[in-house]
């Protein structure tokens, strides 16, 4: 029986008789589109400029071809892959009646030959192979990335854009910190309120003050840290402010919800609302899978391992699952996580709690997942009062 939001095979009957297959092969430069025509003997492949609607121009040409060759299209299908252009391609041709799929570009199998031969019309074969596969409901072909609403990719950039200036905030600090430890001084820290002021001061330990180039260049770098600071607080205040005028509207209600467990706060709620748990996933396998949290096995003969992570899921929700894991740990202590977690490292044993925080990060996930969506209670943890 199909899952729902399974994206690995098509769940709709394919008539190759009445309907034109087509992929992209994207680039900045050029576009390179084949196709399957019902009708035509010949596969047409056809190098366009970046552009949207030449692109469509094709496809209407190429249905009148079919027609013409005696066929009743009734469905265009076309595909790419997700790249640096997103998703916007999707949308703009699902509004025009074109049937439009991103594929994952890690689910297209190709040739493991050292050396092998790769030209743009040589992957817009492979690509077209893989979506047939794909249409045809068979599995194992490709995977289908779901193409999200340009409110649901809005909704990600306040986050996203926050990470980034808290890393060039690091970057800002570290970088000071390094100009004056050159120097001999240690006790310096950027970010304090009164830090522009006592940098005017500062003395090296031979009591001459700063060298006038590494003064210039100390008062730049605080100009903008100060800067980056006020976009982070100017970003943290505006999610509050929607937070707080619309409570319980659709991803907020959520965000709220998953801030009442105590050890989650705002900014780490929002990341994994935004960019998972608001999601229609098919199962907690897919939870996890998404995230990437899933180990990949090397079994061959009597060879049995494990490599590792597979790391092929959503970097930001892998490294926020595993911090908020260890965090966990020090606010949820008698959660039935938590026990679970303490049983099974009770040995002590090299790298055994290393490995185990990632499994406890995957429960851990799959529960707030649950919790969110189902109102699954969590048991042993402790929440904040509603309000």
């Amino acid at each position: 029986m199909p899952q729902p939001n399974d994206l690995s095979r098509s769940l709709v009957a394919l008539d190759q008789d009445s309907t034109i297959i087509a992929v992209v092969e994207m680039s900045q430069s050029s576009w390179l589109v084949g196709g399957v025509l019902p009708g035509i003997e010949r596969q047409p492949c056809k190098k366009l400029e970046p552009s949207a609607e030449r692109l469509l121009g094709l496809l209407h040409r190429w249905r009148d071809e079919a027609v013409r060759a005696g066929k009743k299209i009734t469905r265009i299908a076309l595909a790419f892959e997700a790249g640096r252009d997103g998703f916007w391609l999707a949308r703009w041709l699902s509004a025009r009646g074109v049937e439009a799929h991103v594929i994952h570009p890690s689910s297209v199998a190709v040739s493991r030959e050292h050396r092998r031969a790769k030209t743009d019309r040589l992957d817009t074969e492979l690509l077209k192979r893989g979506f047939l596969g794909w249409l045809r409901g068979e599995r194992g072909h490709c995977s289908m990335a779901r193409v999200p609403t340009i409110a649901e990719e809005d909704a990600k950039r306040p986050n996203r854009e926050r990470e980034c200036l808290v890393g060039e905030r690091t970057r800002i600090v570290n970088r000071m910190k390094g100009s004056l430890a050159r120097l001999g001084i240690r006790n310096f820290k950027p970010t304090l309120r009164k830090a522009a002021e006592r940098l005017a001061t500062l003395q090296t330990p031979e009591g001459s003050p700063l060298p006038p180039n590494v003064s210039a260049e100390l008062q730049r770098d605080m100009a903008r840290l100060r800067f980056v600071i006020s976009q982070i607080r100017e970003i943290e205040e505006a999610r509050q402010k929607r937070l707080e005028q619309e409570p319980e509207t659709g991803s907020h209600a959520m965000v709220r919800r998953l801030a009442r467990v105590v050890g989650v706060g705002i900014e780490t709620a929002d990341m994994l609302v935004h960019e998972v748990l608001s999601r229609p996933i098919r199962d907690r396998k897919a939870v996890a899978r998404y995230a990437g949290l899933t180990g990949s096995p090397d079994e061959s003969g009597a060879k049995r391992r494990e490599q590792g992570l597979a790391r092929a899921g959503n970097a930001r929700v892998r490294r926020g699952m595993i911090q908020l894991a260890w965090r966990f740990l020090l606010f949820q202590k008698e959660s039935a996580l938590a026990r679970w977690y303490r049983a099974r490292t009770a040995d002590s044993r090299v790298g055994t709690r290393k490995t185990m925080i990632v499994a406890l990060a995957r429960k851990l996930l799959i529960a707030l997942w649950r919790f969110v969506t189902t109102g699954e209670t969590l048991e042993g943890v402790i929440l904040r009062p509603a309000g």
